[in-house]
């Protein structure tokens, strides 16, 4: 974990300053395609994400460190430069079918579904990634690499390359790049795979080497006649990184509890990605895009006030999560003024930012539950001053950080009463349509 945030500090920053070269440029040559809300949408999912890397919500169902002391040799190689390309094909050759089986199975869907809700197609939809992936069962592809004895630093260093080595290909302003199509993933080749045109569907799910695709029948080239519309086919119509990644499994549980023939509820979860009981199909039916070229986006209606004030509440989560990642030691080490302190204080400090997130996306969103999301941060914000003097660890540093934070909570909350009690207008039934955890159904 250790390398990880290190790595962090240095691809935030990193990332920042292409995203904003990619907005100056789509502004320069009048084609920009990043939308405002949508963008803070995608870095908030993206601060999600990372804070919950960082906290170890991920059980391994098989780590690789195991297989290495179970299987491996008794003493393990010394690490030397091929095995770092030997691994690095290894990773992407694993998520290759890791991801294609994402978008195939059901269940597996969930955990994927967030990288592809957002309806533009750009570098901060990049940073979509899943906080609903608990378990992780890539290692069982990493088995020969285990019998061979490679050490695991060796995963540790590559994985964070590998990672980041995926996210400038998420954009439209780069067309295609000659003879490197044949070889790597391209931003043409991604924008084919992130497209709900029919003839793009399930398409191109390579990482970084093309050829994986082309090796096992699933590569499709962009094509001039047929501009991708992105998105997802049901669309999720809410900013909340939280509703977003579990909307689809709150549906598979739906038809669980209301299919009537057993095997159907256990089968539906196993089944191809969007198959329902023929049941419940007909007496619950979910809106879904059909036509792409009759994509209708959502973008609820939003003040320059409300703009301004949600960039700034995702900057201050940012700053937020760098600090945990930053302080993970001495935050876990801080003592509680209070005894009734059982769980761990970077674990509150985490549901802190998740619930911070949650807050500022529901009212992007409009949603008048804000306004109580709100409220509850407020409280919990106050409970950990009292309980944790001085904000975990950042007092020592900062005399006067208790009462900075203590009147930025207030501010918070007064002007997202602001925003519910004058900015928002009276009807939002259509600005909030499919905003909810739950499925929403077409009346019939």
């Amino acid at each position: 974990m250790g390398s990880f945030a290190e790595a962090l500090n240095y691809g935030i920053p990193f990332f920042s300053i292409l995203i904003g070269i990619e907005f100056i440029y789509g502004y320069l040559v009048k084609k920009q395609t990043l939308r405002w809300m949508d963008t803070i949408a995608s870095l908030s999912s993206g601060i999600s994400n990372i804070t919950k890397a960082i906290l170890g919500i991920v059980v391994m169902l098989i780590g690789y460190d195991f297989l290495l002391r179970h299987l491996g040799p008794s003493q393990p190689l010394q690490a030397t430069w091929w095995m770092f390309v030997v691994v690095f094909i290894a990773k992407d050759f694993a998520g290759y079918w890791v991801h294609r089986w994402e978008h195939e199975i059901n269940f597996l869907w969930n955990r994927h579904l967030i990288h592809h809700s957002s309806e533009e197609f750009n570098l901060p939809c990049a940073l979509r990634q899943s906080i609903s992936e608990v378990f992780s069962f890539i290692a069982i592809f990493y088995l020969p690499l285990a019998f061979i004895g490679i050490p695991t630093e060796v995963f540790a260093l590559i994985a964070p390359i590998h990672l980041f080595a995926q996210f400038w290909y998420h954009t439209q302003h780069i067309k295609t790049l000659g003879i490197l199509e044949k070889i790597i993933v391209t931003p043409s080749h991604h924008r084919v795979h992130h497209a709900i045109n029919p003839i793009y569907l399930d398409k191109n799910y390579s990482q970084i080497f093309i050829v994986w695709d082309k090796m096992f029948g699933t590569y499709q080239d962009e094509l001039e006649e047929e501009i991708p519309v992105y998105g997802i086919k049901r669309p999720s119509h809410t900013w909340n990184p939280f509703l977003i990644n579990f909307q689809h499994n709150a549906l598979l549980l739906f038809d669980t509890l209301y299919t009537k023939r057993i095997i159907d509820k256990i089968r539906l979860w196993f089944m191809p990605t969007g198959w329902r009981p023929k049941d419940v199909a007909e007496r619950f039916p979910v809106a879904i895009i059909e036509q792409p070229s009759e994509q209708e986006k959502y973008n609820p209606k939003s003040s320059l006030a409300l703009k301004v004030w949600a960039a700034f509440q995702m900057m201050i989560s940012v700053v937020s999560a760098m600090f945990l990642f930053n302080h993970l030691v001495t935050i876990n080490e801080s003592n509680s003024n209070m005894g009734f302190a059982l769980l761990q204080p970077v674990i509150i400090y985490g549901f802190f930012v998740f619930l911070s997130i949650f807050s500022y996306t529901s009212l992007m969103d409009r949603r008048l539950s804000s306004l109580l999301w709100e409220t509850l941060r407020l409280i919990f914000g106050l409970l950990i001053i009292v309980t944790w003097d001085g904000w975990f660890t950042l007092g020592g540093d900062f005399p006067f950080s208790t009462a900075y934070i203590t009147m930025y909570l207030w501010l918070s909350y007064l002007l997202s009463f602001f925003f519910v009690a004058f900015d928002f207008t009276h009807d939002t039934s259509e600005d909030i349509r499919g905003a909810n955890l739950w499925p929403q159904f077409v009346k019939k």
